[in-house]
């Protein structure tokens, strides 16, 4: 099709080049926005709504960016945002930074002054703000190239799972253009491994007796877990997740759910346990390994990534493997039931690591909720552990956990069980309080067939507390839960031991109920699991409003990932 002649609009010999891009970006599939408007970024949005896509508008331009790292990671799809230039780009950057590291398909339509302009206030260095953060840097470079320009950078955030930040001049987007043919995408297929180094997966996995596979992101991106499944059938296998890929393998009796700081004292010791253990799309940092605590001394570890700078970046490794995840899963598969590689023999040891009193032990003892524990609740004051366990309970199913950062998260992140890999959005990579609200719009947004809890610590829910208007506009039937301890948690317990003072990180108490109801949510305190009385109610009833529980936590004590946490400091 070419650019620029679509939708009800008559043909022209030639278009405003912020016209020609809108159609192009039509045209590649783009229908949904997120953005805040202001004079910059005003044509090429409304550009996009002409053509059909649908316009989130964000109270502030790094809500509209997490909101669009959210709606991506569940859609898996690229989000696009848009932005004025200078202030709305730079307003933006934590989370377009969050979206960068955690490699979120997003395409970023940063208007940029014109090129002459070079004493305007808005005047930045776009493309070297785009690379500090590690973003990729794209540009309109003349009015002849801006629809090619702008085909490419959507393309690269898709194909390339980047996060794109194409700058757009304003005297380009001004300028005349002639309609242009786009061509088809050249679809890259999936990087299949060198058969030497899959030959070697097979070898380790063959002489395995206790192997674990940890898929990371990924994983979860190649849409592997039906490939890593029947891999892990064939040798035995554990599975497990980093936190980005929470759930992929919920339902199967061997998922240990995540490694890391987040496993359970069960899931730590199989993992610790393991001698052939597997990296599949995940990092293997310090996170997920426990910065080392859960690799054995002894275990031989592979990672398997599609990019060939990501193996051995955090740990050492004994093998790496390139290629798509689902791919080598399934090259090493054929190779296992062919029972040979070059005249070598693979029989994998019989069951692996599975046994029946295994099974028995990982749906007894797996979840966070079955290890026992003191309830340190008082009158006052709800134990997050017992909070979270009523609220696993009280929530239906079918959800989406958004977890925002700081001292609570593990709380959520492990006592709150999510139905699959689309079921938890996890925005860690910059370790920023403030983007879980924006980051479950999107997730809504994204998966409207599926109930949206927003885990929010009190610190994170105020800094983000303007997009509470945009939850109540859109009519977003969530639940925001934030753990409330008047303070910011991490910092509490990381300086307090040693005796430092506390004024600066600790707070009068917030009701912040009645802020959320300021806004239109509904609102409830929490202080004990008798005040959810009308959680149960607004769960049972039509849900016209938002629900906002301001769940006042103990926090006499770090939550137990905390230590580990600050280690990485």
């Amino acid at each position: 099709m070419t650019a620029g002649v679509q939708g009800d609009r008559p043909p022209r010999d030639t278009l405003l080049a912020v016209e020609a891009i809108g159609a192009a970006l039509a045209e590649e599939g783009v229908d949904t926005a997120f953005g805040v408007v202001g004079s910059g970024n005003f044509h090429i949005t409304n550009e996009l709504i002409a053509r059909g896509t649908r316009f989130i508008a964000a109270r502030h331009e790094c809500g509209a960016a997490s909101m669009a790292d959210g709606w991506a990671r569940l859609t898996g799809r690229p989000a696009v945002l848009t932005v004025h230039q200078g202030p709305g780009f730079t307003n933006a950057i934590t989370g377009i930074t969050e979206a960068a590291k955690s490699r979120t398909p997003m395409l970023v339509l940063a208007a940029d002054v014109s090129a002459r302009a070079v004493t305007s206030n808005f005047k930045i260095d776009v493309e070297a703000i785009s690379k500090a953060v590690g973003a990729t840097p794209a540009r309109l470079h003349s009015p002849g190239l801006a629809i090619d320009d702008a085909v490419k950078a959507y393309r690269t955030a898709k194909y390339e799972r980047r996060t794109v930040v194409l700058a757009l001049p304003l005297d380009i987007q001004a300028a005349q253009v002639a309609p242009l043919a786009i061509l088809p995408a050249i679809v890259p297929e999936p990087a299949a491994p060198a058969q030497a180094q899959a030959a070697a997966l097979a070898r380790a996995l063959a002489g395995a007796s206790r192997p674990v596979f940890v898929a990371g992101r990924g994983a979860r991106a190649a849409g592997a877990r039906a490939a890593l499944e029947r891999l892990a059938d064939r040798c035995g296998a554990l599975l497990a997740t980093s936190a980005a890929a929470k759930g992929l393998f919920r339902g199967s009796p061997w998922d240990l759910d995540v490694s890391g700081g987040f496993a359970s004292p069960l899931a730590a010791e199989l993992i610790k346990g393991a001698d052939v253990l597997v990296g599949w799309g995940s990092s293997l940092n310090m996170w997920t390994m426990r910065h080392g605590a859960l690799v054995g001394e002894h275990t031989t570890v592979v990672q398997v990534d599609c990019d060939s700078a990501a193996i051995g970046l955090h740990r050492r490794v004994d093998l790496g493997v390139t290629g798509d995840v689902a791919a080598t899963a399934e090259a090493v598969l054929a190779l296992l039931a062919a029972g040979e590689s070059d005249g070598e023999v693979l029989v994998p040891v019989p069951n692996g690591y599975r046994t029946d009193a295994l099974a028995d032990r990982i749906a007894s003892e797996n979840r966070w909720r079955d290890v026992p524990y003191q309830d340190d609740s008082t009158a006052e004051r709800i134990d997050p552990r017992t909070l979270s366990i009523a609220l696993d309970d009280l929530l239906p199913a079918e959800r989406i956990v958004a977890i925002d950062s700081g001292n609570f998260m593990g709380y959520p992140s492990m006592y709150l069980s999510v139905p699959d890999q689309d079921g938890f959005t996890f925005t860690q990579a910059y370790q920023s309080i403030g983007l879980g609200l924006a980051s479950a719009i999107g997730s809504a947004i994204a998966r409207p067939d599926r109930l949206t809890v927003a885990a929010l610590g009190d610190g994170g829910a105020l800094m983000g507390a303007s997009e509470l208007e945009t939850v109540v506009r859109l009519g977003l039937p969530m639940v925001i839960v934030v753990y409330n301890d008047d303070a910011y948690g991490a910092e509490v317990h990381h300086f307090g031991p040693d005796g430092f003072p506390l004024d600066t990180v600790r707070f009068p108490p917030a009701d912040l109920a009645s802020i959320g109801r300021g806004y239109g949510c509904a609102g409830v305190t929490v202080r004990s699991a008798d005040d959810l009385g009308p959680v149960r109610d607004w769960l049972a009833g039509p849900r016209e409003q938002p629900l906002l529980i301001d769940a006042k936590v103990t926090s006499d004590r770090g939550s137990w990932w905390l230590e580990e946490a600050f280690r990485g400091h």
